[in-house]
């Protein structure tokens, strides 16, 4: 019986992985035909366009010719391998589908952290609210009240975008407020921006949402959701389906936000771990390549995949990519016992059953399946189809979460079927993120908490345990701490970035992608709310592997010194790390004429781009040099004085120690030698700070063997 069962599972997944493979087939024959900069390449591409829409009729299905040529169309692999040797192609890949990775944040930013993000839109149409965030996702909702638009001004003069018509939506559902939306070719779903999922949504809302008072969750968290940067206005660019974002529409929709004039872009997705760098076969970086040549900033989530190292996605060093930690505000479920001990639970549930612990609590182990191939292992951690539905019904089920194969979504989908009254999930990484269950008796606990209901469970005769009703807690502390999904991002955090970029460019309308992104790394923090070193959602100390630069924090509106990174630094950085320069010329539009790779360029070269950051990679001890330059953003006459954090082992000098500022926009530039002075780990973190007593200017380094 056990042979026949594992066999029909066999030729299940057989015919899912057929499934699989087919749908995957079917959009693998569309490969993105990249062709750089619309500057360099326009005879070329057009040629080639026209030549293969007269041998394929209706082969291209997107054309890319705003700020950067090229398409995506149905090809042989044999074409495509042809087509990568045309005059003036830059890359031919295949189509990747890349996938998506709240009311007190805000405020736990301001006013924990110091975040300043209160704004009221000015009526002028010159005024700071003409900033346009665009945002690519599954689309927008434009009839919640975020997006009302009272108190906004006409539409800026500089919006050359669109509303468009689509099932269940047309132009007139756009306002001054969302003053574009779009669409684009998605799998398995409707023609249409209006959003079918709430992910763009809630995106769009976190970064420019107007304030909405006696917001709440059913009732839970009550408060006002605001956005980063309510003034902002929103263009909504529909790139996700149910099934994920296909590169070659989200290429279309870099293509068209450049075009319409948004200020900003704001991603919430992308790749799997492991997928770059490679970034003329990354649409994301290619197209954001493009929209920083025109000075408009891109800001990425860093991805779900954590809290594994080097599994960060979106890390070209034009976008600014942002992880996530959690805040100060926690979803309690407390568990009764029957001896009437109290664990603190947690998760989102509004259960109604009987608050005195009156009900069985079964431990998973107890509910197996006789006579199947899962074993005890499988049955405490609840695997589905694991556990005997006689033995679950009307009972609390507590399960672990240790398996890594299924998600708790799935487990408690499987516990309700069962016909369980509740569930306790022992899980540290669940324990961290609030689940939610409806009206199902569900709270999650950490594993030190777990122990103690599983050794209550397993020593009496008859357990009996009760769960609570989740109440909004806040002032959690610690806070915030890095998650533990976070790829060292969530789809929120993002977003929560965007609008404050947005706000600094209001108030700095002349400064770059690279001066805002500077600001709000130099002015990031490294400590949390009760003054202790923020720590991983595992306990052990973060470090810049784990959140970068840190939190935001402070006011990035008053950085002092910015570091900028000009296109050319960017471009040099492509030298460094393998790129001809026939491949570069074709990439960039701004290239100088004569520019051209310095002949040293190695990988090692990487760490002398003016970044607000140091990386060190490969470094055997010997004397390596730095330089950096800032930029004095204060109208004083100020010097800034340097002091190092300094991992043993690593001496670190700076020269000169002092930099002098006679004036605004002055620019200075100083020296970092490093040198081993005694045994290094693999990897050793610090950082440098200039200050003039007002400001602090913190700039953190790796330094890796």
């Amino acid at each position: 019986m056990k042979s026949l069962y594992v066999l029909c599972s066999f030729i299940f997944l057989i015919y899912l992985f057929r499934e699989i493979k087919a749908d995957e087939e079917g959009n693998n024959d569309v490969y993105i035909v990249y062709m750089g900069a619309a500057a360099t390449s326009r005879d070329n591409h057009d040629i080639l366009l026209t030549s293969l829409v007269k041998s394929k009729k209706d082969a291209v299905v997107e054309k890319y010719q705003n700020s950067f040529l090229g398409f995506a169309a149905r090809l042989t692999d044999k074409e495509a391998k042809d087509m990568a040797e045309k005059p003036g192609v830059v890359s031919v890949f295949p189509d990747p589908v890349l996938q998506l990775h709240t009311t007190r944040s805000w405020d736990f930013l301001k006013y924990q952290m110091g975040v300043e993000t209160d704004f009221k839109p000015a009526k002028s149409s010159n005024a700071p609210s003409d900033l346009i965030i665009g945002v690519l996702d599954t689309g927008i909702w434009p009839e919640v009240e975020s997006f009302n638009d009272e108190g906004f001004g006409p539409i800026p003069s500089k919006w050359k975008g669109t509303c468009m018509n689509g099932r269940d939506f047309t132009s007139s559902n756009c306002n001054r407020k969302v003053i574009g939306a779009r669409y684009y070719r998605t799998i398995g779903d409707y023609n249409t921006p209006r959003d079918m999922n709430g992910h763009g949504t809630h995106v769009a809302s976190t970064a420019a949402g107007n304030t909405v008072s006696n917001a709440s969750y059913y009732g839970l968290a009550m408060g006002s959701a605001k956005g980063g940067f309510p003034g902002a206005r929103v263009a909504a660019y529909r790139v996700c389906g149910a099934r994920g974002c296909l590169g070659s529409v989200i290429l279309k929709a870099f293509d068209d936000a450049i075009e319409d004039g948004v200020d900003v872009l704001s991603l919430s997705l992308g790749s799997s771990a492991g997928f770059g760098p490679n970034f003329h076969r990354d649409p994301i970086a290619i197209g954001s390549f493009h929209a920083v040549e025109k000075g408009i900033m891109v800001v990425c989530s860093a991805g779900n995949d954590g809290p594994n190292r080097e599994s960060v996605v979106n890390i070209a060093p034009w976008i600014l990519t942002v992880a996530a930690t959690s805040i100060d505000r926690d979803f309690q479920a407390d568990i009764i016992l029957g001896d009437k001990t109290v664990v603190k639970g947690g998760g989102i549930n509004f259960a109604q059953i009987d608050k005195s612990p009156v009900h069985r609590l079964l431990y998973g182990r107890s509910a197996k399946r006789n006579f199947s191939m899962y074993d005890e292992v499988d049955a405490r951690n609840c695997i589905p189809r694991a556990l005997d539905v006689n033995k679950v019904k009307g009972n609390i089920v507590l399960c672990e979460h240790r398996d890594g194969i299924y998600t708790v979504k799935q487990k408690l989908r499987r516990i309700k079927r069962l016909g369980a009254l509740g569930m306790i999930l022992v899980s540290n990484n669940a324990r961290g993120v609030a689940t939610s269950s409806g009206s199902f008796p569900m709270a999650t606990v950490d594993r030190n908490a777990g122990s103690k209901i599983i050794s209550y469970a397993k020593t009496k005769r008859k357990p009996m345990a009760t769960i609570l009703p989740s109440v909004s807690m806040t002032g959690y502390k610690p806070a915030p701490v890095v998650a533990y999904f976070s790829a060292r991002g969530t789809s929120m955090a993002c977003p929560h970035i965007s609008g404050l970029t947005a706000m600094i460019k209001s108030q700095n309308p002349n400064w770059s992608p690279s001066a805002i992104r500077s600001a709000i790394m130099t002015t990031a923090t490294q400590t949390n709310n009760i003054k202790k070193p923020i720590t991983t959602n595992f306990g052990s100390i973060a470090t810049p592997y784990d959140f970068g630069a840190g939190e935001v924090a402070s006011s990035p509106l008053q950085p002092g010194l910015i570091y900028e990174t000009e296109i050319i630094d960017y471009l040099h950085f492509l030298c460094n790390i393998g790129y001809s320069i026939s491949r570069i010329k074709r990439i960039s539009s701004t290239l100088p004429p004569k520019f051209s790779c310095p002949s040293d360029s190695n990988y090692n070269s990487v760490s002398n781009m003016n970044y607000p950051s140091i990386a060190i990679a490969n470094f055997n001890g010997k004397v390596r040099r730095v330089t950096r330059t800032v930029t004095n953003v204060d109208g004083d006459d100020t010097s800034y004085t340097v002091t190092v954090e300094a991992p043993k082992g690593l001496k670190i000098k700076v020269s000169p120690s002092t930099l002098e500022f006679t004036e605004r926009n002055k620019k200075q530039t100083y020296e970092v030698i490093f040198k081993s002075n005694g045994k290094l780990g693999e990897d050793s973190f610090g950082a440098i700070t200039w200050s003039n007593g007002k400001y602090r200017v913190r700039s953190p380094f790796v330094v890796s063997k």
